[in-house]
This record gives C-alpha cells, structure tokens and sequence, in this order.
C-alpha cells in the first residue's frame, strides 16, 4: 500500500538537529499512511550512524559527496511513492497539527502543487515563509540594504497580519514545503543547477508556468532555526547565493536581466569589501573578513 506522504529530509552534518526532526515528524505523522527518507549528504558528523542505531524504519540513502538540496532531494524523490511529498530541512521543527493542516489544505484545494508553512523563529516570532517572485528592483533594494529601513509593499517580505488565512502565493521558502505528486509529474523535479538557494523559488515559478498553483497556510506552524548546513560552509554560501540568484534570473528573465544582477551584485559586494578595509584601517581591528570577497565572485558567477 503506497503511503499518503512521503517526508523528504536532506541531512548534511546536522545530527543532532536531525534526530529532533525525524521525531517532531514521527510525532505528527502518526495517525497518516506515510513513509520517511533521509538523504546523507556526505556527513562526517555520524549522522548515519545515529539513523541507523534509533530509526532502523527510516530510509536512508547515502551519498559520498554532496549533492546539494536540489540534487538530494531528487534521489528520494525518485524512490518514494507518496501522493504527497513534504520536503523538510533538519533544522525545520513541525508543531502539532501542522502537517495535517497543509494536507487538508491539499485535499481542499485540488490545483494546489506546492504549499508552504508558517515559518518561525525559534522564539515564537514570524519568519518570513513567502512572498513574490525576485524583480531586479527587489533585488537592488536587498543588495543596497535601502530595503531593510524602508520596508512597503514593493519589498520582498510579509509579515503575519497579511495572511488571516490560506492563500495563494508566487513562491514559499523552502524549509517546508508540501509537494503534490501529480503536479511533480508534470513540472519535473527540483533543478539541480542550483546548488542551494533559489531551487524552491525556481520550483514554483515553473509550477505557476504549468498551471499550477503555490499556496500558503498559516495554520501549518513550523520553527525553523536557519542556516544549520549552510553554516558550516560560510566562506561559499554567499557565493552560493549570488550564483544561485543570477542562475534564477538567466531562466527566467533572460540573459541581459542576469547580467545587470550580476554587475549589481559585484558592484555592491565591492562597495562592502572596500568599507570593511577602510574601518580595519581607521579602528586598527585586523579580525575578520568579508563572507566573500569580489574576486570570490568573479570565480563563482563566470559560468552563470
């Protein structure tokens, strides 16, 4: 008997956040015909190892290398035989009813090809869980930091008074996201092109392409930490996220839209660089350094 949902979990050297996951899941899955995949992006950490030892009934598929969010999740993708896919991160904690509500919200709303969750800090607080598709003006806004003082309408963010209930939406965050089957079929699964950052974002632009639509569901409340994996690898996620951010717009957009993002991100990114070097000079401080550096840049988004 094949399960109602399949939940999809890529790990990369995030034991112990992974363990609390699969039990939140566990938890939350009880009473629904569902199956468990765990993808191990190259952990050192014994990540494998602790699945093995404490949940002997998930499936675990290894891989040697890392794959990336958009290629992991493909691997179990394949494999899993569910109506339904939930996609969750390691460090995405589901509270009760959360996954039951984005199932009702699926079964009610047949069209439905992606639905996303109400994202939370881990104090309680809202975390941003959707929005609008990227536009080269929101994109100057976030790179300027003009955006972060002057938040309105015209800027990439809501915030929980703007969804009383269910909506439709252009694009959820990726840390939970409920995926149905027939609308996968149809558009492919996630592009592994991107590495991290901007698969979901790609995702749903391609489902909306295909008639499909993204929804939002409020009473589906997730606690998501943010950046577990990503932080052990700061010296490339903001490579990873440039990259990822022109890649999205050459699809979409077209060459010479991604090429304007491109001299925008390395004309800011310089502007960041040359101000962190005049403040250790002026203050004498000699610690720390840029995330990523022009040159870094240069190397990342040559082939985008």
């Amino acid at each position: 008997m094949k399960p109602d949902i399949s939940i999809v979990i890529v790990n990369w050297n995030t034991c112990a956040l992974l363990a609390e996951c699969i039990v939140a899941v566990e938890r939350e899955a009880a009473a629904i015909p569902h199956d468990i995949w765990v993808i191990d992006n190259g952990s050192r950490d014994n990540s494998v190892a602790m699945l093995r030892r404490d949940f002997p009934h998930v499936h675990v598929i290894e891989s040697r290398v890392n794959l990336g969010f958009a290629g992991a999740n493909n691997l179990a993708i394949e494999r899993s035989e569910g109506r339904y896919l939930l996609l969750l991160n390691t460090d995405a904690i589901v509270t009760p009813g959360s996954i039951l509500a984005l199932l009702d919200l699926a079964e009610r709303t047949p069209r439905a090809g992606i639905i996303g969750a109400h994202l939370l800090n881990p104090d309680g607080s809202f975390q941003a869980s959707y929005t609008n598709f990227p536009t080269l003006w929101q994109e100057f806004l976030i790179l300027s930091t003009i955006g972060r003082r002057l938040r309105g309408p015209w800027y990439p963010s809501h915030g929980p008074e703007e969804a009383k209930g269910p909506q439709c939406v252009d694009y959820v965050e990726g840390a939970c996201m409920l995926v149905r089957r027939d609308a996968l079929e149809d558009v492919g699964g996630l592009d592994e092109g991107y590495f991290m950052y901007a698969e979901e974002v790609d995702w749903c632009k391609r489902m909306a392409g295909r008639g499909w639509e993204v929804w939002y569901q409020p009473a589906a409340k997730v606690v998501h930490i943010g950046g577990a994996s990503s932080a052990n690898r700061k010296t490339s996620r903001e490579a990873d996220l440039y990259r990822s951010r022109v890649r999205y717009f050459r699809i979409h957009h077209g060459w010479l839209q991604a090429e304007v993002l491109k001299a925008m991100i390395i004309a800011f990114t310089g502007v960041k660089q040359l101000s962190h070097t005049l403040m250790r000079w002026l203050t004498g401080n000699q610690r720390g350094r840029p995330v990523v550096s022009v040159g870094d840049l240069l190397v990342a988004l040559r082939r985008v």
